[in-house]
């Protein structure tokens, strides 16, 4: 049986973020990637709702690189919030968004949810993941030092689950970890082999 590893030797992928989180999980992977990305409003309309708002952006992301592709190019695209209380909670700005996003959170339970975007030029399939998280409340010290030394604002939530705030703050998660770093990282390897098999069969 050839591996998925043996298959993507065939192909380049493209992954369309900075984040060095989701890098890091495809070292891990021990899949070989590009880094490209393009900038694009991420508005989505008023009407979406969780998923369908991460849904949305990944395919968004998408867009801007679709003149440029070609047939070995498996893109991904990603997007990442958090949803509570109905509201999607997105990267705070500066340090007064970020207590705000922390206090909402602090003693209650929330959804982490990202959409994956796999585009080619034959197709485009988006998976999404959710994870329950569970914050125990969180101290004015807990939330300023958390802040002040880690400068979350890359982050939607305004917290890394992996960082200080995830360790001494977060009292329970259902669902998968990865997911709340950045990407549910089984369903994307399972979704990747299966686009390389079928356009291997193409």
């Amino acid at each position: 049986m050839i591996s998925l590893y043996e298959k993507l030797a065939h192909f380049n992928i493209i992954l369309a973020t900075l984040s060095p989180r989701r890098h890091q999980f495809f070292k891990d992977l021990n899949i070989a990637f590009e880094s490209r990305v393009k900038p694009i409003d991420e508005q989505y309309p008023s009407e979406l709702k969780a998923s369908q708002i991460t849904d949305y952006i990944a395919q968004k992301k998408a867009t801007a690189f679709y003149e440029e592709l070609t047939e070995k190019d498996i893109l991904i695209t990603s997007d990442t919030l958090v949803w509570i209380d109905n509201q999607a909670l997105g990267k705070p700005s500066n340090y007064h968004q970020a207590e705000r996003l922390l206090k909402w959170l602090s003693g209650r339970t929330h959804q982490v949810i990202t959409s994956v975007c796999f585009t080619t030029t034959l197709s485009q399939r988006t998976i999404n993941e959710t994870t329950l998280v569970t914050f125990r409340e969180l101290s004015q010290e807990e939330i300023d030092f958390y802040l002040q030394t880690y400068k979350p604002y890359d982050k939607a939530g305004a917290y890394g689950i992996q960082e200080w705030i995830g360790f001494v703050g977060i009292t329970r998660i259902e669902g998968s970890y990865n997911n709340v770093v950045g990407f549910p990282t089984h369903r994307l390897f399972n979704e990747l082999n299966r686009i390389v098999e079928e356009k291997m069969k193409n």
